[in-house]
C-alpha cells in the first residue's frame, strides 16, 4: 500500500470530499457563510480562502493518498486566519498555537495508522515554523458528522482541555508530545478523524 501526504493547494483542492469544498463554516464570519452558503458560492470562498492563506501564512493542510486514491486531509492555520475562530465562548486560541480547523479520514481507511501519521506530519511542520502547540474547538455534545471534532475524541488522542465549557470546550495539544506517540494511539485517532465530515449547511453556535 503506496500513501503520500501533499500540502493542500489549490491544484489538489478538489480531491477534498464535495461537500468540504464547499463548506465554509470556518473561513467565513457566520453572516457571511450564511450568505455565500444561500448565493452557492461556497466553493469559490473556500478558493479563496485557501489561496490568501497560502500566499500570506503558508501550507495550510495536507491530503492524504493511499495509491493515489484521496482518503483523508486536514486543514489548519493561526486563528486569524479562521474567521469564526471568534465566535465561540472559548476564544481565543492561544498566540502560541495554531488552529486545527477540521479533519477526516473516509470510511475504509481508518484504522491503518494514517491518522497518526497525518497529524504528526502537521506537527513537524508546525514545530519548524516556530509554533508549540495546535488547539481546536470540541464538540461536547458531538452526535454525528459535523465541522467540529467531537470533543471527547480530542481528549483520547492527548489534547488537554485549556477553557472548559458544556458545548464547546477548547483544547490544546503540544506538539512535542505527537512526534513521540505510540501505536496505542492510533484507534482513537482514526476514530476522531474517522467522525468529523464538513457539512454544507451552518449550524448555529
Amino acid at each position: 500500500m503506496g500513501r503520500r501526504l501533499v500540502p493542500l493547494t489549490l491544484d489538489n483542492l478538489q480531491d477534498l470530499p464535495s461537500r468540504c469544498r464547499s463548506c465554509v463554516f470556518w473561513e467565513l464570519d457566520p453572516v457571511s457563510g450564511e450568505a455565500a452558503v444561500k448565493a452557492g458560492t461556497g466553493e469559490m470562498e473556500k478558493e479563496s480562502w485557501i489561496s490568501a492563506v497560502l500566499l500570506e501564512w503558508g501550507s495550510c493542510g495536507r491530503v492524504v493518498y493511499v495509491d493515489d486514491i484521496p482518503v483523508g486531509f486536514v486543514l489548519y492555520a493561526p486563528p486569524a486566519y479562521v474567521a469564526r475562530s471568534m465566535s465561540f465562548p472559548t476564544s481565543p486560541v492561544s498566540p502560541d498555537a495554531v488552529q486545527l480547523i477540521t479533519a477526516m479520514i473516509v470510511p475504509g481507511y481508518q484504522g491503518q495508522g494514517l491518522g497518526r501519521v497525518m497529524v504528526q506530519t502537521v506537527a513537524k511542520d508546525l514545530l519548524r515554523r516556530g509554533f508549540k502547540a495546535i488547539e481546536a474547538f470540541g464538540e461536547a455534545r458531538w452526535e454525528g458528522p459535523h465541522c467540529l471534532l467531537p470533543a471527547e475524541h480530542l481528549l483520547a488522542v492527548g489534547f488537554k482541555t485549556v477553557r472548559p465549557h458544556p458545548v464547546h470546550p477548547r483544547l490544546r495539544l503540544e506538539l512535542r508530545s505527537t512526534l513521540s506517540w505510540k501505536e496505542d494511539v492510533e484507534l482513537a485517532l482514526d476514530r476522531l478523524l474517522g467522525a468529523a465530515r464538513k457539512e454544507p449547511a451552518l449550524r448555529p453556535l
